[in-house]
């Protein structure tokens, strides 16, 4: 009995690590985290990405593994990100199609916003949906050249 509930012990620790490095909180409220992201965005001057995935895909855990190794510096100079879990293409899509239904090509996707919540640039051909084979230098590149650095 005892050997029994140390088992469930470590596979309930191991769950919660699994989900606290979970990159989409799935019970967000999308419009209300996109407004503080807009918010965060004018008062520091920056503007906003916003990030369409899911937790299950593993193109969308590269991609946030990606934004918080060597693409950090660059998004976090000019950037506040919103992430935006999508579920399995189910969930929050009120708000994709506000911006143009990026994720038809696959997620992640990936928005670009001034703090006015006007649309600078957006993924429309699944630019990112292969993350996990673009690897971290692949993801800066992509960055690099559609987010240029402002003048």
């Amino acid at each position: 009995m005892v050997k029994w509930l140390g088992v469930f012990a470590a596979a309930l620790l191991s769950l919660s690590v699994v989900a606290a490095s979970l990159p989409y909180d799935e019970h967000a409220d999308a419009r209300a985290t996109l407004q503080q992201g807009l918010d965060a965005a004018r008062a520091s001057g920056k503007e906003v990405l916003v990030v369409f995935g899911a937790n299950w895909c593993e193109d969308c855990r590269q991609l946030d593994k990606a934004l918080h190794g060597r693409t950090a510096s660059l998004i976090d100079a000019r950037f506040v990100v919103v992430k935006i879990d999508v579920g399995n293409f189910d969930k929050n899509l009120d708000v994709v199609k506000r911006y143009g239904y990026p994720i038809g090509k696959g997620i992640p996707a990936a928005v670009v916003l001034n703090a006015d919540d006007k649309v600078l640039y957006a993924t429309r051909a699944g630019e990112l949906a292969d993350a996990r084979h673009m690897g971290d230098d692949g993801i800066y590149d992509f960055f690099s050249k559609v987010v240029p650095a402002r003048p």
